[in-house]
């Protein structure tokens, strides 16, 4: 599908904050520009910007109940009481249960983890887990990454005389549950500065009210961020603000003396002696991690996570490796299934909004991925269910800019349970209603997308020229991550550029281009790659000139120097 690409020029306003960073940025000027649409308008919140302090993280008692949080805490600990730490099953969930379990253990011995079944007990919490919890003794839950909606099982949880602590970053629903605590950043009327929180950055920021009440110092709990960094970008939560600065010093972490768990992954997934990027956690690390939830149990996850020896760790990585290998394989022929079946339905002349569908035979686990797998191929939401349990049981994701969660919440009246966020929402109902879920769904979907939702857009930040592309530009360049949401990658457009006349097909079927290209600014030959993209071949060997659009990414192959490669997003002839 062909995108739009989008430039949007800044205003007069930005122009001038653009003009007075470049006094200092003036070796390099699409810098300025990169840094004004990321809202920076002075060079002080530039450096700011190029040098996340830990000391700019927001204090944890301004988050509702936080207080109240803490001194439970705290009373159980004094009382010797037995706590659960308990999590959802994916990578957010996991590392969070990992990082409070590993913290709390430095102070107390009488604690335990506990990560509910995919298949046997579902998402949240479970009416099984409060009866094996209470057969332990355990007196506090503490619980991450959902709980949020489990009003019932909470009000059951009491009634034996357990209390939670909720640490949550779903959206809340009216009614809430009757636990000790509930901190929540989206929670309404919260004042808390950043509500773009992940499960784990919210349990992070419980472990540090704890300490700053206890006065213990904070170095130990720093030295967990690599936990963090590495649910933020799994989690895909806006890269910005109190995410930006834990990102960033948890990849140093990762990249200097990571969790043991998350070494051996690193290890076992070939990343060692490589300098560790989001990209690489997002495609690499976050995989493996959530592929135990979904082939297996999400507890190996954590089992890996609070290893502490390391060939230990090791073993169970291997382990892990090969669930996510046999997770592509489930992937890819559930995606081709389904596939085949919105082709037999002329999917891609449909006049439809959306897509919904259904396989009782799917398994459970891969279902959201493939939801994401549609939604990039289609550019509609897309909802994919399958059967557990007796109850239709799906994921969707959603296209730029469309709110799932609002219109999977209008038909609430069908479903058994649903939860989520903006782009991803977690549901089930009954297989019966199935049809009249489709009909309200795409009538939403219908009535509430804009048209330009419904065509891939590239954003493209800037248009430069071959001669900008300076190593000091390179340089500062790479000072942008870590990138995610509302910091993404800056995306290029170079214009009538033209093949050396080296350019080739590469890949086992030839579908992809490794180009060497040139401008008329430059004398320098720059390589790129442009994958899937062997249609394009012919204009680009005829020596016409051609627009593209581009990441710049370090190439990671080259063995002589610290070199760069263009990752083409789309090329068009110049017109």
């Amino acid at each position: 599908m062909t995108s739009k690409w989008n430039y949007s020029p800044l205003t007069t306003q930005e122009q001038k904050f653009e003009s007075d960073l470049d006094k200092r940025y003036a070796a390099c000027p699409p810098v300025s520009h990169l840094l004004v649409q990321r809202g920076i308008t002075s060079v002080e919140e530039a450096e700011k910007f190029f040098h996340p302090s830990l000391k700019d993280l927001h204090d944890p008692f301004l988050m509702p109940d936080m207080d109240k949080a803490v001194s439970r805490l705290n009373r159980a600990l004094g009382a010797k009481e037995r706590i659960m730490v308990y999590g959802d099953y994916d990578v957010d969930g996991t590392t969070a249960v990992a990082l409070v379990y590993k913290y709390l253990q430095n102070f107390y011995s009488n604690v335990e983890y506990y990560i509910p079944t995919r298949y046997d007990e579902g998402y949240g919490v479970s009416e099984r887990s409060i009866d094996y919890a209470a057969s332990q003794g355990v007196k506090l839950i503490i619980i991450l990454d959902c709980g949020i909606k489990a009003i019932e099982e909470i009000k059951y949880a009491k009634s034996l005389g357990i209390d939670f602590i909720i640490c949550d970053h779903h959206v809340p629903d009216e009614e809430l549950p009757d636990a000790v605590a509930i901190l929540n950043p989206k929670l309404e009327g919260s004042t808390y500065p950043f509500s773009h929180l992940s499960g784990c950055g919210v349990g992070y920021k419980l472990m540090q009210g704890f300490s700053i009440s206890n006065g213990i110092p904070g170095s130990e709990l720093e030295g967990m961020l690599d936990l963090v960094a590495v649910s933020i970008a799994a989690d895909i939560v806006p890269m910005i603000d109190e995410n930006r600065i834990m990102a960033y010093h948890g990849l140093r972490r990762l990249n200097s003396n990571p969790n043991l768990g998350l070494r051996a992954i690193i290890r076992t997934c070939g990343l060692s002696g490589r300098e560790i990027t989001i990209s690489d956690v997002i495609f690499k690390i976050g995989p493996r991690i959530n592929a135990s939830g979904r082939m297996q149990s999400g507890k190996e996850a954590v089992d890996l996570l609070v290893a502490r020896d390391f060939e230990e760790a090791l073993a169970k990585s291997k382990e892990i490796d090969q669930y996510n290998s046999d997770r592509k394989e489930l992937d890819k022929r559930i995606t081709e299934e389904a596939n085949a079946i919105l082709d037999a339905r002329g999917e891609e002349s449909s006049a439809k909004k959306s897509i919904v569908i259904y396989n009782k035979d799917w398994h459970r686990g891969i279902i959201g991925i493939v939801a994401s797998r549609l939604t990039e191929l289609y550019y509609k939401p897309a909802v994919v269910l399958t059967l557990t349990n007796g109850l239709a049981t799906g994921s969707s994701r959603s296209v730029q800019g469309f709110d799932i969660y609002k219109a999977i919440e209008t038909t609430r009246d069908l479903l058994e349970n649903f939860g989520g966020h903006t782009y991803a929402v977690g549901l089930s109902l009954k297989e019966e209603n199935i049809p009249e879920f489709t009909r309200r769904f795409e009538e939403y979907v219908a009535e509430n997308i804009l048209p330009v939702q419904l065509t891939p857009v590239i954003d493209i930040d800037a248009e430069i020229t071959f001669a900008q592309l300076t190593s000091e530009f390179i340089s500062t360049l790479r000072r942008f991550n870590p990138y995610g949401p509302g910091n993404q990658k800056p995306v290029f457009c170079t214009r009538k550029v033209m093949d050396f006349g080296t350019s080739k097909l590469v890949g086992r079927n030839l579908e992809h281009i490794k180009l060497e290209l040139v401008d008329d600014t430059s004398g320098k030959v720059f390589n790129g790659i442009a994958f899937n993209m062997a249609d394009k071949f012919d204009h680009i060997h005829s020596h016409k000139p051609f627009d593209i659009c581009f990441t710049i990414e370090d190439n990671k192959h080259q063995v002589y120097g610290n070199s760069i490669q263009l990752l083409i997003k789309e090329i068009r002839p110049t017109s």
